[in-house]
């Protein structure tokens, strides 16, 4: 099955908007509290399609992901019960986020460090983060880190891999979907 395949050629579609970066801003911060898809989809294919502009791309990415990790944050702080509680067990998130609460009791800022570098869901972290009442600047300093970590080695990747780089990544881009998809059903077993 090709679902990821197909992702990667729309969002190339999409990286060619004129409305791109607005598209990706909003992905990454949306991402950040509520979306399933990570903004790496459309990062990648944007600097592909303008090498010349892919740190611009991977700060804006970056930017907009913390700034929703803040919302995440408030919404975990001020509003767990009333609002995310029940998105968690509509989404059937209940195991997972224990999960992270575990992780947060024993790693602390550590964690959303890890969370924002890896394919690890990021919202449920950085709800966690609000709800556990984390310290908010550690918070939202390794939240910056681990998501500009990420996102400038994608931009990164694709600026000096050029041409190359995209063609071998759409060839690849169903064996990584499906990878990270059974690593974290692996991760949720082992730790869940």
């Amino acid at each position: 099955m090709k679902i990821f395949q197909w992702m990667y050629d729309k969002a190339l579609l999409w990286a060619k908007h004129r409305h791109a970066e607005r598209y990706l801003f909003g992905l990454s911060f949306t991402e950040s509290v509520i979306f399933p898809i990570p903004p790496d989809v459309m990062l990648a294919p944007m600097a592909l399609a303008h090498p010349e502009k892919a740190w611009r791309y991977a700060f804006l990415t970056t930017l907009a992901s913390v700034l929703g990790g803040v919302l995440g944050y408030l919404l975990g702080w001020l509003l767990y019960e009333p609002v995310v509680l029940p998105f968690i067990a509509y989404m059937g998130y209940q195991d997972t986020f224990a999960v992270v609460e575990r992780w947060f009791s024993q790693y602390g800022v550590w964690v959303v460090f890890i969370a924002g570098f890896s394919p690890i869901p990021y919202k449920l972290f950085t709800v966690g983060a609000g709800l556990m009442q984390m310290a908010f600047l550690p918070f939202v300093i390794a939240s910056a880190i681990g998501r500009a970590s990420r996102f400038f080695l994608v931009a990164g990747l694709m600026y000096w891999g050029g041409a190359k780089m995209q063609q071998k990544l759409r060839e690849i881009v169903d064996v990584l979907g499906w990878g990270t998809v059974g690593l974290g059903a692996v991760l949720y077993f082992i730790y869940g």
